[in-house]
C-alpha cells in the first residue's frame, strides 16, 4: 500500500476508530476489511522492530453507533461504546435515499438535509470526548451550492463551517463539484480525492481489448467545469482531448437551473475512435446522454462513460434505451453512494471499487503522515497501462 514506509516509522495520532452512519454501513465494513488487512501487515513489521501500540491492530474498527427516531420524526444521536482518545473517522453517504422512517405513522425517505443532521448528532454525541473528529463524506453535501449567483443561499460553506465549528479537524471528500469551496474554511483540514487509477482500472477490466493511444481513443469533458479532469485523463494516456460547452437559455428557469439549449463540440475529429467521457456526476443524466449521442453521430466508435457519483435522479430507463441504440457502451461510477440493486444488475454498468482507497487514505491521516503518496495515482496508473499494453 502507499506511504508503508512512512507508516513504519510513524506513531498513529491516537486508537483507530470507525463510525458508519446508517446508508453507508456496506461501504464501511468494505473499508473496514481493508484497515484490519493494512494493519496486521503492519503490527507484524512493527514487531520486528520491537514497537507495538494498544489498539492498533484490531479484528475490527467499527464501533456501535445509531440515529433512533421518535414518532414524530425527530432524532438522536447514541454512540454505544467509548470513544475516549480516539481518532475518530465518521462516514456518511448524503445521497442514500433508501433509508426511510416514520413520521406519525407515515413512511418518509431520507433526504441529504436529514443524513447531514445524523452526521451532526454522532459528532455531537461524542461529546468532546474524541481525540479527534474526522468526517468522510464522500458526495460533498450542497457540494453544487457552493457560489452564490443572485440572492441566495451558501449551504455547502455554511455546512462546512458548521462541522468546524462542532469540533472536526478533517473533512474528506471525493471529487468535489468545486474544490474552492474550501476556501469557506481556510484554516480548517479538507481533502479531496480523485477516483481516476479506478476508474482505468475499472475500465480495463470491463473492455480487455481497450486501445490506449492517440488513433484510437479520445477524452471528451461534457463541460467547461470538467475541464482539469479531462486534461489529466488525457495527458497521462497521451490521447487529445476535446471539450462541449452548454449553451443554455437563462431568461427561463426550470427546476432551478436554466435550461441547455444545446451542446456545441470544440475538438479534433472523433470518426472511428473510442471516446472517454469524464465527469463528477450524472444526476438525472440528460446532458450527459445528450453529449453521447453526439459524439455518436460525428462518428465515434464506443462510448464510454465514467463518472464519479451516479445518482440517476430520472431512472434507467433512458440509458437502458441508449444501450439498446449503440450511443453508450458503458457507465463507469463509483461505490461511494447508494446503488439500486436494478443499477448493479444493469449490463452497461460497471463499478470502480473504492473501499481500498479510502481505507488507505485513512489508515494514512491516522498516521498523520502526508497523503501526496496516496493522492498522486500517476505512478500507478503509469504500472496499469504498461500492464495492458
Amino acid at each position: 500500500m502507499a506511504n508503508l514506509d512512512l507508516l513504519e516509522t510513524s506513531i498513529p495520532v491516537a486508537p483507530l476508530k470507525l463510525a458508519a452512519l446508517k446508508g453507508c454501513r456496506e461501504m464501511a465494513e468494505t473499508v473496514d476489511q481493508y484497515l484490519v488487512q493494512f494493519r496486521r501487515e503492519l503490527a507484524g513489521h512493527r514487531k520486528s522492530n520491537g514497537v507495538t501500540f494498544s489498539g492498533y491492530s484490531e479484528d475490527s474498527f467499527l464501533i456501535d453507533c445509531e440515529c433512533p427516531r421518535f414518532g414524530s420524526g425527530e432524532a438522536k444521536g447514541k454512540i454505544n461504546e467509548s470513544v475516549r482518545g480516539a481518532d475518530l473517522f465518521i462516514l456518511v453517504d448524503v445521497c442514500n435515499y433508501s433509508i426511510t422512517y416514520k413520521v406519525c405513522g407515515y413512511e418518509n425517505h431520507m433526504s441529504p438535509d436529514d443524513h447531514y443532521q445524523d452526521l451532526k448528532r454522532i459528532i455531537a454525541a461524542a461529546t468532546g470526548k474524541a481525540h479527534r473528529i474526522n468526517v468522510i463524506m464522500p458526495f460533498l453535501y450542497e457540494g453544487r451550492q457552493h457560489k452564490r449567483t443572485k440572492r441566495e443561499s451558501l449551504d455547502c460553506a455554511l455546512a462546512l463551517q458548521e462541522l468546524m465549528n462542532m469540533g472536526v479537524s478533517n473533512i474528506i471528500t471525493f471529487d468535489a463539484h468545486d474544490p474552492r469551496v474550501m476556501n469557506a474554511i481556510p484554516l480548517g483540514g479538507f481533502d479531496n480525492f480523485m477516483p481516476t487509477y479506478q476508474f482505468l482500472k475499472a475500465l480495463l477490466n470491463s473492455v480487455p481489448d481497450l486501445k490506449l493511444d492517440n488513433d484510437h481513443l479520445m477524452i471528451i469533458s461534457p463541460d467547461e467545469g470538467a475541464m482539469s479532469r479531462a486534461v489529466y485523463f488525457s495527458n497521462i494516456l497521451g490521447v487529445d482531448m476535446g471539450m462541449f460547452y452548454k449553451r443554455r437559455d437563462y431568461s427561463t428557469i426550470i427546476n432551478g437551473k436554466n435550461p441547455i439549449v444545446a451542446h456545441e463540440f470544440l475538438g479534433d475529429s472523433i470518426t472511428g475512435k473510442d471516446v472517454i467521457i469524464i465527469d463528477d456526476m450524472i444526476s438525472s443524466g440528460e446532458s450527459m446522454l445528450d453529449v453521447a449521442k453526439q459524439v455518436k453521430e460525428r462518428g465515434a466508435n464506443h462510448v464510454f462513460v465514467c463518472t464519479t457519483f451516479g445518482l440517476f435522479t430520472d431512472g434507467l430507463e433512458k440509458f437502458d434505451s441508449y444501450y439498446e441504440k449503440g450511443y453508450i457502451s458503458k457507465v463507469i461510477t463509483t461505490d461511494l453512494t447508494y446503488r439500486t440493486p436494478d443499477l448493479i444488475s444493469r449490463p452497461w454498468y460497471e463499478p470502480a471499487e473504492m473501499g481500498k482507497y479510502m481505507a488507505s487514505i485513512i489508515d494514512t491521516l491516522n498516521h498523520d503522515v502526508s497523503v501526496e503518496k496516496v493522492r498522486a495515482t500517476t505512478q500507478k496508473i503509469n504500472k496499469l497501462l504498461a500492464k495492458h499494453r
